[in-house]
């Protein structure tokens, strides 16, 4: 079973926005994350993409992170950084683990 995509903007205490994603990210939902991604960066800032509670990611949203990797940074759970790292992924856009005890940015 597919767990749904959420999406929750916000921005930081120092002012950076956020994108906290949870649920999975596949091709039934790329063009959301997309769409939602463009709208969190456009400011101008590098956007925060918070993937902590992210349990499935395909190369469809892998895809639409690279559209954006001059634009975001990236923070991963464990479960996701084998599928971030060996997509070559941390070449192009910061990537970070979770803060310990964080359960987002």
């Amino acid at each position: 079973m597919t767990s749904p995509l959420s999406l929750a903007a916000s921005r930081r205490i120092d002012g950076r926005p956020v994108l906290v994603v949870t649920g999975e990210i596949d091709m039934s939902n790329a063009d959301a994350f997309d769409a939602a991604l463009t709208r969190s960066a456009a400011d101008g800032d590098r956007l925060v993409v918070d993937l902590g509670a992210v349990g499935y990611l395909d190369s469809a949203g892998l895809a639409v992170l690279f559209a954006h990797g001059a634009r975001i940074e990236l923070i991963v759970n464990p479960v996701l950084a084998p599928v971030v790292t060996f997509s070559g992924l941390p070449e192009v856009v910061p990537v970070h683990g979770p803060a310990p005890g964080a359960d987002s940015v």
